[in-house]
Parts: C-alpha cells; sequence; structure tokens
C-alpha cells in the first residue's frame, strides 16, 4: 500500500494525463516489474522527472542501453491488414534499436520453424465467433495440437479485435494461452486492442523493446510476467439514427431484393470506405413462439451478463437465438442432458426437437446464451455529398434450409424497417480501404451490393472535383431488374465523373459472363492504367468472386507486362505494398 503522500502524488499524475501518456506509463510500470530483481534495479530504471511522456518511447531504456537480443520473429494474422502494418512498424522499432527483425505472415510461416524460435511476437486479429483469421487458421490449429512442447521460447502477443462482439480479442487470448501451454515463457503481458487500437498497441512496443533491452535473469532468460486482462476500451460512440428512405433497388421480376436504405443522424462521423454495424433484432414471431413453448413469463426480469432484462426484450434485442454455435449447443444438451449432435441449429429448433422440461430449465438455458453480434454494411453515401446522412445497400437473405425458407436475420431486420422508424447503429472505421489523393486514377470492382463503397468514393470523389479517373466494373445477373444504382451511374458517365464504365449481366445470355470477363475484354487498358499509377479497389463475395478477380489482374499483368508467373505475382505483391491493391471482402 502506498503512503498517503505517494497515493496523492499518483492519483494527481493520472488525472492529468493524456490516454497516450497512461498508456506509456503502464508499459513502463509492466516493463519494470517483469525485470526487476531489486531495487537498486527499480531506481535505476526510472526515467528522471523531466523526461517527456510519449506513447511511442521506448520504456525505461537508457541512451546507453544495448540489446541482450539479436535476432526476432515477428509472426502475424490478419483479414484486413492492421496486423501486417502493425508487424511492420514493430520491426521498424526493433531496427532502430540494433535489433534484427524477420517479418513473417502466418499463412506463409513454416510451422517446422517454431521449436527453432527464441524470441516469438505474434499480432493476430480476431474474426466472427471468436475464430482466427482464415490466414492464421493452420497456424492456429497447429499450437492446439498436442506432441510438441516450445521449451526455449521466449514470446508475446498482441490481440487485434472489436468490443462490439462478444469473444472480444479471442483468437489472441488462444494463442498466448496455448503458446504457454507449450512451455514458452511470456516476456510481455497480453494486450487486446479495440478497432482504434494505435495507442494501445505502442504501448506493447514499449514493452516488447524494453524486454528485448534490458537485464536478463541468472539463467539467461527473460523474466516471465503474468498475463493481465487489459482493459476494455470506453465503447464505440452509438448513433440513434431515424430511417428517412428505404427502397427496394431491384425491379419487379427480380430474384434479389437489394435495399437502398437512408439513415440521418446528428453530428455523423464518417469516411468513404467506412462501415456501419448494426445490432440487428430477432423476429417477434419467432419470439413469440418460443415463449409460448417453455412457458416462461414473458415480462419476468432475469439477469445476463451482470445486467437485468425482462425475458421478452432479452429474447428480442440482447441475445442469438438465430443460429446457435457448436459451443452453445453443447452446452444446451448438458442443461437437458440429452444426446445432441454438436451442430449449428437455432433455439426455436433446438426447443421442439430436445424442449426442457419447464420454464424454471430454459431460465438456465438462458444463461447460456450468446449476446447478438453486430453485422457490418458498407457506407454508400458520401460525407460531402450527403451531409447528415449514412446510406447502406442490403441484399435481403432468404433461403431454404431442409424444406423450410429461411431469413437472414440483419438484412431482413434492415429491409422491413419503416421510414421514420429509429436505427441505433455505429461507424465502424476502414483505414484499410481509403481513397488516395484527389490526382489519383482508381479502377473499382464491385458485383452486386459491392457497389456499395464505390457510390461512396464516386459521390466523394464528384463532391471534390478530384482530377483523377474513375473506372467502375459492376455485374449482377439481369440487366433490367439487378442494374443497381443504374441512374446514377448513367449521370456520373454523362457529366465525366466516371471516366470509363463496364458492366457485366451473368443470366441475360447463354453463357454466364461476369466481370472478370469485362476485365480481360478491357485487359490492355486497364494495364496502362495500372502502369500509370491507379489504384485498384474490389468489394464483394470473398468467395469465388474475389479470387477470380486477382487471378484476372495476374493473367493481365503476366500477358500485358510480359512477366512470367511468378513476375507477375511479385509486380502485385508490390502493388499490395504501396497500398495501391484493396480489397474489402465478405
Amino acid at each position: 500500500m502506498l503512503a498517503e503522500h505517494k497515493l496523492k502524488l499518483l492519483q494527481d499524475l493520472v488525472r492529468t494525463s493524456t490516454k497516450e501518456e497512461l498508456v506509456w506509463m503502464n508499459g513502463f510500470l509492466a516493463g519494470v516489474l517483469m525485470n526487476c530483481h531489486d531495487q537498486s534495479t527499480l531506481a535505476s530504471s526510472a526515467p528522471s522527472a523531466s523526461a517527456p511522456a510519449t506513447a511511442a518511447a521506448p520504456v525505461a531504456a537508457p541512451v546507453e542501453s544495448k540489446p541482450t537480443v539479436s535476432k526476432i520473429t515477428i509472426a502475424y494474422g490478419t483479414e484486413t491488414g492492421n496486423s501486417k502494418k502493425l508487424a511492420t512498424e514493430l520491426a521498424a522499432k526493433a531496427k532502430k534499436s540494433g535489433i534484427q527483425a524477420k517479418v513473417v505472415g502466418l499463412d506463409t510461416y513454416r510451422l517446422n520453424d517454431l521449436a527453432k524460435e527464441e524470441y516469438f511476437f505474434a499480432i493476430i486479429s480476431t474474426q466472427g465467433e471468436g475464430e482466427p483469421p482464415t490466414t492464421a487458421k493452420k497456424f492456429y490449429d497447429h499450437i492446439h495440437q498436442n506432441g510438441f512442447k516450445l521449451p526455449q521460447m521466449k514470446f508475446g502477443v498482441l490481440a487485434l479485435g472489436d468490443t462490439s462482439y462478444p469473444l472480444y480479442c479471442k483468437a489472441g487470448e488462444d494463442v498466448d494461452q496455448q503458446l504457454q501451454k507449450l512451455g514458452g515463457q511470456r516476456v510481455v503481458n497480453l494486450i487486446k486492442c479495440d478497432v482504434d487500437y494505435q495507442g494501445d498497441a505502442d504501448g506493447w512496443f514499449s514493452q516488447v523493446l524494453h524486454s528485448l533491452t534490458t537485464t536478463t535473469s541468472s539463467n539467461g532468460t527473460a523474466s516471465v510476467g503474468a498475463v493481465v486482462t487489459a482493459k476494455k476500451p470506453a465503447g464505440k460512440k452509438v448513433y440513434n439514427g431515424s430511417i428517412i428512405t428505404n427502397v427496394n433497388l431491384n425491379d419487379r421480376g427480380s430474384n434479389k431484393a437489394t435495399h437502398h436504405i437512408e439513415i440521418v443522424a446528428d453530428e455523423l462521423e464518417y469516411q468513404p470506405g467506412d462501415s456501419i454495424g448494426v445490432i440487428p433484432e430477432n423476429a417477434p414471431a419467432i419470439v413469440d413462439a418460443i415463449i409460448a413453448l417453455t412457458r416462461i413469463d414473458a415480462k419476468k426480469t432475469v439477469s445476463f451478463r451482470n445486467e437485468t432484462h425482462t425475458v421478452i426484450e432479452l429474447l428480442k434485442k440482447k441475445v442469438n437465438i438465430a443460429y446457435l454455435p457448436e459451443r452453445v449447443v453443447k452446452q444446451y444438451a448438458a442443461i437437458v442432458k440429452q444426446d445432441i449432435p454438436e451442430t449449428k441449429i437455432s433455439l426455436l429448433d433446438l426447443l421442439k426437437i430436445y424442449p426442457v422440461n419447464n420454464a424454471a430449465q430454459f431460465e438456465e438455458v438462458i444463461g447460456i446464451l450468446e449476446p447478438i453480434t453486430p453485422r457490418l454494411y458498407s457506407i454508400s453515401s458520401s460525407p460531402n455529398a450527403h451531409s447528415g446522412e449514412v446510406h447502406v445497400t442490403v441484399a435481403r437473405d432468404n433461403f431454404k434450409m431442409n424444406g423450410e425458407v429461411k431469413h437472414g436475420l440483419a438484412s431482413n431486420f434492415l429491409a422491413d424497417l419503416p421510414v421514420d422508424g429509429p436505427l441505433e447503429f455505429y461507424v465502424h472505421k476502414n483505414n484499410q480501404f481509403r481513397l488516395p489523393a484527389e490526382d489519383k486514377d482508381v479502377i473499382m470492382i464491385g458485383p452486386g451490393t459491392g457497389i456499395a463503397p464505390f457510390r461512396s468514393f464516386i459521390a466523394e470523389r464528384d463532391a471534390a472535383g478530384a482530377s483523377g479517373r474513375n473506372w467502375l466494373f459492376f455485374g449482377d445477373q439481369h440487366f433490367t431488374t439487378d442494374f443497381l444504382y443504374q441512374t446514377e451511374i448513367q449521370s456520373w458517365i454523362q457529366t465525366g465523373v466516371l471516366t470509363k464504365v463496364n458492366v457485366a449481366f451473368s443470366r441475360d445470355q447463354k453463357s454466364k459472363i461476369y466481370v472478370q470477363h469485362k476485365m480481360l475484354e478491357n485487359a490492355k487498358a486497364f494495364y496502362e492504367w495500372l502502369q500509370n499509377g491507379a489504384y485498384v479497389y474490389i468489394c464483394g463475395a470473398k468467395e469465388p468472386m474475389s479470387v477470380d478477380v486477382e487471378y484476372t489482374i495476374l493473367q493481365i499483368i503476366e500477358r500485358f507486362g510480359s512477366k512470367s508467373g511468378a513476375e507477375a505475382v511479385e509486380y502485385l505483391n508490390q502493388l499490395k505494398e504501396e497500398g495501391r491493391f484493396l480489397k474489402d471482402v465478405y
């Protein structure tokens, strides 16, 4: 316990410090505690009172400090590129400290090298329901298999995530815990970062560098710090919006229903390329059926995740009842004491097939349910062209399962919103999908709802009077029923905002034609745009669309750049490194 006068000094310091300064102090203290053996070490490590406190400064690293480590590996697992960006930043900082750093993506990391690693730092994001990125899945599975140990490894993990999701930074937590179980020694504490990650990441960088440039323990290995749960960042700004337009963009006879939804809200802040996050509500008819089936009092107050709600409010607005993940089904089976296959299934179907005994048992089931996860929708409006408004383009998802028509929870919730109805949402920033300078050319490839961010891009460039050229590739099923935003696109062509437009409608002829076919038809011009510095953007379905489009771009580079297959891959990788090849796929 601190003496009273020391406690007062500490409280005054904390109260008057910025967030960046607090991050720096947190990193400093964690590093000192990990490497401190006696009071003299603590005293010699402390910075002078006049030293400036900045988040990026190496923690308590004296000018004369020499690195005790010569080489480290920094591995990243990413979907959007944030983890790779941070891995590169850490490597640059390590190099300045005299430490050689190898940066490698977990998708290309040789798993046999893991047992040879001495200093290994992983930066990894979390996707969906607490899962690792696709690029890190092989690594993630490998370390969770038995049969090997990592006794010489010293490691640290930086976890990226989104606090809007219930399993925040779960993949990073799993990797951190598993590396320790395999015998690795943790030299820096796990830090969990929200989407606004830079400040916390800088603090973690400082801890890493401090652990590599200060005194080692008597056996020659770095001291092991205990895992601490990083504080959960403050919640995102939630906007209380109102629907002003909700129209189906598809014409009569279409197989699809794509809704253009306009929302008005006060003090809106976003950029082209961002998305909005929406937490959908469960369908009232399904909620009523669950209440009738379980015979629970809809108005009864129950506790869920340290909050209290009525049963009907909880089932309607808070918990996922649409498709329960396997881990929840497994817990349900234990409660009802039945053998249930571990599969995704709706709560209503589960209750019909394996009913609870009574309302009290259903209360126990409520306790194992998970919160509804937000759904992200690309913004299709421009802050300059549509002031005070945010627009989204939503494809209603209806499908059949076992002969029964099912509905996508979020898309149907949004498509059914009435004009003047309320909607809460937050802005999800995407700094990896931004427009370039106004004089740069852009090529936009967005079939279906992939057109959404490009409507935002074009409207923004139009409003700003950008001098760069704009080329759009769009595709869907039928010209007459599925040409989304046709009138606006034609207007942009007439006014010269769009330099080139190529459209592909797959079902208007016997042979299916997609955007990649239109790219090949215009391959020579496409390559010339690349050579002149154009930026390429892809938005829409990850598979197969984005895979096919990327392969087509490689074909174009190979043919019109007179390059071998390997050289074409190198050319495309260079575009990615320069930030000229960007994807927002799902």
